[in-house]
């Protein structure tokens, strides 16, 4: 017996806007909080920001640094936190 009463969007694929210190990073489009958090391991990645010795850890870059509030490294765990400051 199938539901045809669209679904509420969960809470990764409500669609948010980021704030402008996230939008430097990954544009200024309305995106869903999964979509951010892949955006953001995109630059993460393409910028090499991860500590070698520490996957886990990602280095702020001038950019990031605002989105991060002001910390120079983060967890990826923490990131998620901070993350959830820049969307409304």
């Amino acid at each position: 017996m199938a539901d045809s009463a669209p679904k509420k969007p969960n809470g990764l694929q409500k669609v948010m806007q980021p704030s402008p210190e996230l939008s430097a990073v990954i544009g200024d489009a309305q995106l869903s909080r999964g979509e951010v958090v892949s955006k953001m391991w995109a630059y993460i990645k393409k910028n090499n920001l991860q500590n070698p010795a520490n996957k886990r850890e990602i280095v702020a870059d001038a950019k990031l640094k605002p989105v991060f509030g002001g910390k120079d490294k983060v967890d990826m765990f923490e990131m998620n936190k901070h993350l959830a400051n820049h969307l409304k």
